[in-house]
């Protein structure tokens, strides 16, 4: 069972008669933040782990023994 257009547009009503517009005005507002400050907290994230990554990288230490490291070269 899905939603018409004219449900939506009733549903939309009803709301906007309960709760006013300025409340619906600073609800969507903090919608909002909430969604910028998820986004920037991934992004961060995602910063942080690459980050880390690069520094575990340059600690590898090269393990290979001498004499294989002069076959190769």
């Amino acid at each position: 069972m899905s939603l018409g257009p004219w449900q939506v547009l009733l549903i939309a009503v009803v709301v906007l008669v309960l709760f006013g517009r300025g409340k619906i005005s600073s609800l969507m507002g903090e919608v909002g933040k909430g969604i910028t400050s998820f986004k920037k907290g991934i992004s961060e994230g995602t910063k942080e782990m690459e980050d880390e990554a690069a520094d575990v990288a340059e600690t590898i230490k090269d393990v290979t023994p001498e004499s294989d490291k002069e076959d190769k070269v």
